[in-house]
């Protein structure tokens, strides 16, 4: 497998929960900077854990994952989500004492505002407590915060599930510039057609196995 020329490589990865419940029969692929990526499947397939191994939330049962050429168990997890990976969580992970634009500040030094308000937050809202928001606009924020990290790795768990139509096809357009345009790699979990038709790549996730749609 050539693993100089892609971002992030799933070589072989196995999953399983309690030594029992296979998740993932040896995946691999090789997801490069500048693309969009979509992974797609039923409920409960895996999708959510196989975007954590990537971003070094968990680690594989067997093969590895590599960071250009080099295994992400062997720089260390935290070592490689500090320096690599941004996340777009599907329950926002929010620090709930502070307000969206300060929220966002803490992935980068550049003024807030602007960011948030590309994703659809007015500035009064940006000044509120994030637990006055509704999940939609947690949901928003969540999006600012990753989109304004320089991480080279993008990992978003149903980015546009709590948002309406609009609203979503202006965060899937976001999406897509940060790897078209900011050279980032793009990997979206989703269980929307719409979404997954406007990726670079797309995958399924059935069985255990990852198939190219």
């Amino acid at each position: 497998m050539n693993i100089d020329m892609s971002t992030i490589t799933m070589d072989k990865v196995r999953y399983t929960y309690d030594n029992k419940r296979i998740i993932l029969k040896g995946v691999s692929a090789e997801l490069e900077a500048g693309k969009m990526y979509a992974i797609s499947g039923p409920s409960g397939c895996g999708k959510t854990t196989l975007l954590s191994l990537l971003g070094g939330l968990d680690s594989p049962t067997g093969g590895r994952i590599l960071y250009d050429g080099q295994d992400i168990g062997a720089l260390g997890l935290a070592t490689h989500r500090k320096r690599n990976v941004a996340f777009i969580f599907q329950n926002y992970n929010l620090i709930d004492y502070l307000t969206p634009e300060e929220n966002v500040s803490l992935t980068s030094p550049l003024p807030p505002f602007p960011i948030l308000e590309r994703v659809g937050l007015g500035r009064e809202e940006c000044r509120r407590n994030v637990r006055k928001l509704s999940g939609g606009q947690q949901q928003r924020v969540a999006i600012a915060r990753a989109l304004a990290s320089d991480a080279p790795l993008l990992l978003a768990d149903e980015p546009t599930g709590n948002l309406d139509e609009d609203t979503a096809a202006g965060i899937t357009a976001l999406l897509k510039e940060c790897a078209h345009r900011m050279n980032k790699c793009v990997v979206i979990v989703t269980h929307s057609n719409d979404l997954a038709g406007q990726a670079d790549v797309a995958f399924r996730l059935k069985k255990g196995e990852l198939h190219f749609l």
